[in-house]
């Protein structure tokens, strides 16, 4: 679902993990440009995933957005203390995550 409110961006290649391990083992091999993010994965959770990210020197600066069900305010706390870039509540609409991004990216709306 993610992947398809994000088309309007044009010519982006995205990969998926199954679980917060396999988000880590990626990160590891590969360069990304943005990190999509749940806390809710099996293995790993996100929070763990945002602090692999965090302490890792060529990861540091990646832009983290959290998508994720847990819409509370702590929450949201842990995740930005934790080092998240952007934090989005599901539901939401795809013009959220897509202005999201673009934020995180520093990418302008194309008209």
């Amino acid at each position: 679902m993610v992947a398809a409110c994000l088309r309007p961006l044009g010519e982006v290649a995205f990969e998926f993990a199954a679980s917060g391990l396999e988000a880590i083992e990626r990160l590891a091999l590969a360069s990304y440009q943005l990190v999509v993010l749940d806390l809710n994965m099996p293995d790993v959770g996100g929070l763990e995933v945002i602090e692999f990210i965090r302490s890792q020197d060529k990861l540091r600066a990646l832009p983290i957005l959290v998508v994720t069900t847990r819409g509370d305010d702590s929450s949201k706390t842990r995740v930005i203390d934790a080092g998240a870039s952007g934090f989005l509540p599901k539901p939401f609409a795809p013009e959220q995550i897509l202005t999201e991004v673009r934020g995180l990216l520093g990418t302008a709306p194309t008209a």
